[in-house]
């Protein structure tokens, strides 16, 4: 079945509450679950951020949305109730909730909407129109505008010269907390003039230890002989680290050899490769923030 929109979620929830007890959260979502036959799988599956369970998020949004309705309320720290208004309308209107926009009758619920500029007969296709919560468009178009940004600067490292694509690398190693100094890690890497990387950086800015590297700017794939050939040079110098770094595809064979063998080896393609970039700050620019605040139950608990 797979987890439901949020809009299909309002009239269940709205029919738990119909007891005038009061309701938790955890407890809803728990019930909910077993109501759609959620499988574990269903309850993992995670917003486009990772950070929270899509079923969670949707049933919050779900309970939202009717409390801006005057259908429920809080009647404590993470607690709510249904109202007279939400009893109402369960039992005038035996066909239920199918849609947000039939909380739209209610004054308050179109005053809500109009705060988020959704007025009038003009108001575009909103995000609940998808069957999202507007936590799932804002992750959605996130993580959608961070793969673009991904894929541009893949294509721009592919493109740039050996010795600015050594310069990428030790800026990367740097910003990860590798090496101790620009000078100290430049002075380890690049020995090549192929467009590859090779040499060996500082695991940490102690020195303590040292991780051996390949870098290639390739556009083909990695494949087992590639990686071979770079643990065989580890042998070499009684290494036990590594890190493969290329710009263009790891075979699944090359993946397969290097989690099979003794020694510790890393192996990063070109859209990992992006992604960590994006993470650290490297060849990259901060172009908007934007702050999501979810209210502070503890503050607004008053101590009897």
């Amino acid at each position: 079945m797979g987890v439901p929109e949020y809009q299909k979620l309002m009239q269940p929830l709205l029919e738990l509450a119909r007891d005038e007890q009061e309701h938790s959260l955890s407890e809803v979502i728990e019930t909910l679950a077993q109501q759609f036959s959620l499988t574990p799988e269903d309850r993992k599956e995670l917003l486009p951020s990772g950070w929270k369970a899509k079923f969670d998020n949707r049933v919050g949004w779900a309970r939202t949305y009717l409390k801006k309705a005057k259908m429920l309320e809080s009647s404590g720290r993470g607690r709510f109730r249904i109202t007279k208004r939400g009893l109402d309308f369960l039992m005038n209107n035996p066909k239920g909730i199918s849609s947000y926009k039939e909380l739209e009758q209610f004054p308050e619920f179109v005053d809500f909407k109009a705060g988020r500029g959704e007025t009038g007969t003009e108001r575009k296709a909103s995000i609940e129109d998808a069957g999202r919560t507007p936590e799932e468009t804002l992750e959605s178009a996130y993580a959608e505008l961070r793969q673009t940004l991904a894929q541009d600067i893949l294509e721009r490292v592919k493109k740039c010269s050996p010795s600015h694509f050594e310069r990428i690398v030790v800026d990367l190693l740097l910003k990860m907390g590798y090496g101790g100094s620009r000078k100290d890690t430049g002075e380890v890497i690049g020995r090549t003039g192929d467009g590859g990387i090779d040499g060996r950086i500082k695991e940490d800015k102690l020195g303590l230890d040292v991780v051996y590297m390949q870098a290639k700017r390739w556009d083909r794939s990695v494949g087992e002989p590639e990686v071979r050939d770079f643990v065989g040079g580890l042998e070499g110098k009684k290494a036990e680290k590594g890190v493969f770094i290329t710009t263009g595809k790891v075979a699944d064979t090359a993946v397969r050899y290097a989690g099979k063998i003794g020694k510790r080896v890393v192996l990063i393609d070109g859209d990992e490769l992006a992604q960590l970039m994006i993470d650290h700050g490297v060849g990259v620019s901060e172009s908007a923030t934007y702050s999501v605040r979810r209210i502070d139950q503890d503050y607004f608990d008053e101590e009897e």
